[in-house]
């Protein structure tokens, strides 16, 4: 029993709580992701795509996540997909509060966009999170996209771009999914969708193994381009903490 006095304490000295991010405090983490997909028979598919994360976050309140992605595939040996997409969501958060800015940029093939440029803000709300990066969280922005399509036509408009994200850990298993739900402010009936979930699966604290799901639909596209596509990709994921 006296030993178990003497232990306690000596415990207690060696087992140290987790140190709270101090406000001068500047972490920077990135994250890459390389995914591809084959196929044969009645369609011959070919697809590579890869993505990469990179957030800085200073001090207690502020993060500037930027986020890049490529993809390139082909059907029948002929190119179909060529796409490019840079964004950034710089925000500042108090407790489950934010308020986001956003700045995007994208390229597509297969949709026939030359250039797409997009602007805004607006606030979120973290309904569920926790120290494991656990999290449920929506966010409402206002932003203004400029388009310039393949054919030689502009378009620009007003949206309203709302935001579900789940990220979710458990043990060696991860799933990151964000939908967005983005239709025209001065017409309800032109609108976009995008939906993309990852799911991995740890070895390493740097290394996994990741499926990754893809879905857009546009309706207003050039005549000629489909206005919905899906992928699905297997590949691997590295990370730093």
């Amino acid at each position: 029993m006296r030993f178990c006095y003497f232990l306690l304490p000596l415990l207690l000295l060696l087992v140290r709580p987790a140190r709270a991010q101090r406000a001068d405090t500047t972490i920077i983490r990135y994250t890459g992701q390389l995914t591809g997909q084959y196929t044969s028979g009645g369609v011959n598919r070919t697809l590579f795509a890869t993505s990469h994360s990179v957030t800085l976050l200073r001090g207690l309140h502020f993060g500037a996540p930027v986020t890049g992605s490529f993809t390139f595939g082909k059907q029948e040996g002929r190119l179909r997909e060529r796409e490019w997409l840079l964004n950034t969501t710089p925000y500042y958060w108090k407790g489950r509060f934010r308020f986001y800015g956003i700045g995007g940029y994208e390229r597509s093939n297969l949709r026939g966009i030359d250039n797409r440029y997009q602007i805004g803000a607006g606030p979120g709300w973290a309904i569920y999170t926790d120290s494991l990066n656990r999290e449920v969280a929506v966010s409402n922005l206002i932003i203004r996209e400029a388009t310039y399509f393949q054919d030689g036509s502009r378009r620009t408009v007003a949206r309203n771009s709302t935001r579900l994200k789940v990220a979710y850990t458990y043990r060696g298993f991860s799933l990151n999914s964000v939908t967005f739900y983005q239709p025209n402010l001065q017409n309800f009936d032109d609108y976009r969708v995008t939906q993309q979930s990852s799911l991995a699966l740890r070895f390493t604290p740097r290394f996994a193994i990741t499926s990754t799901y893809t879905y857009t639909f546009e309706n207003r596209i050039l005549e000629g381009k489909p206005r919905d596509n899906t992928n699905v990709t297997v590949g691997v994921s590295f990370s730093t903490k």
